[in-house]
């Protein structure tokens, strides 16, 4: 039986954590994208996931046909059925949940609560399935993590002003940051059993049909389904393609080899992304909490990487 040697392992692992990151960085620019067709073209957040997913589930499926993996994802949905819609579902349960509370309570608690708890509700479950407890580094690159979160979400120039209903707001938050963390959490399991292409598909593609019939709601309740101009529809495909397709299967590909808690402090880099994009392209304030924020999430990030 051959025997890795640390230094691959260790190689091995910060590519992991490198396209887990890639991914984060993908996902922060999808809320400037949502936001602009919601200011343009009036569609709601439901109606752009929707889209957003079944626009990412065509195209994974057209390449899976391509790269002969159809066999490949059909053995997978046999394998393991429950647990492949339950990580596509949880995807899109977790998107709709955050973008509700973000309306009923502000961008910044719904961000704070929803990522900070995940990787906090990750690291327990993974020390209490293995029996141990965490060592002061980990909770040190942990807490870094979230007080940079709070930081750069309080103060990156989108203010913390909610709706009306900021108790179910809260709820829905700490439902989101659950979510997340089980569908990372299970998504770890499966990604050490399959490609990243081809679970990317098959939960994209529950995905999609769980969120399909908000295209009918939206339809029904006479509210905009799709983008008009060729910008918007622009817009919507990169949301499909580049923040769902490719950032999932970054994801995925990347929990090979990094461990679920980690994996979930490395995509705290999306709201980094995602501050630097407004401050760049929409001119917002990136006052110096916000940019202490960054540089705590970026310290935890790179505390992450494995030595040789």
């Amino acid at each position: 039986m051959a025997v890795i040697s640390s230094p691959v392992r260790a190689r091995s692992s910060g590519l992991g954590l490198a396209q887990v990151c890639a991914a984060g960085v993908l996902w922060g620019t999808g809320g400037l994208a949502v936001t602009v067709l919601h200011e343009r073209d009036g569609l709601g957040a439901m109606t752009v996931s929707a889209w957003r997913m079944l626009l990412a589930a065509v195209a994974l499926i057209g390449f899976a046909a391509l790269t002969r993996r159809t066999g490949t994802a059909l053995d997978l949905l046999r394998r393991r059925p429950g647990l492949t819609v339950a990580v596509g579902c949880g995807t899109a349960a977790y998107q709709g949940l955050y973008f509700v509370s973000v309306l009923l309570v502000g961008v910044s608690v719904a961000t704070v609560v929803s990522l900070g708890l995940a990787p906090i509700l990750a690291a327990v479950w993974e020390h209490v399935r293995a029996g141990t407890r965490p060592a002061p580094r980990q909770v040190v690159v942990l807490l870094a993590a979230l007080a940079g979160l709070v930081l750069i979400s309080a103060t990156a120039g989108h203010g913390t002003g909610g709706g009306d209903s900021p108790y179910l707001g809260l709820t829905l938050a700490v439902a989101a940051g659950i979510t997340y963390a089980a569908t990372t959490v299970l998504g770890h399991s499966l990604a050490r059993q399959t490609d990243p292409i081809t679970l990317t598909t098959c939960t994209t593609t529950a995905g999609a049909l769980a969120l399909a019939p908000f295209l009918l709601i939206a339809a029904i309740g006479r509210e905009p389904v799709l983008g008009t101009s060729l910008p918007s529809l622009a817009l919507l495909a990169y949301l499909g393609l580049a923040t769902m397709a490719l950032a999932y299967g970054l994801l995925y590909a990347g929990l090979r080899t990094t461990s679920g808690s980690a994996a979930t402090i490395a995509t705290l880099l999306e709201p980094v992304a995602a501050a630097l994009l407004a401050a760049t392209l929409l001119h917002e304030r990136l006052p110096w909490p916000a940019i202490a924020g960054g540089v705590l999430i970026l310290a935890a990030v790179a505390a992450l990487r494995p030595s040789s």
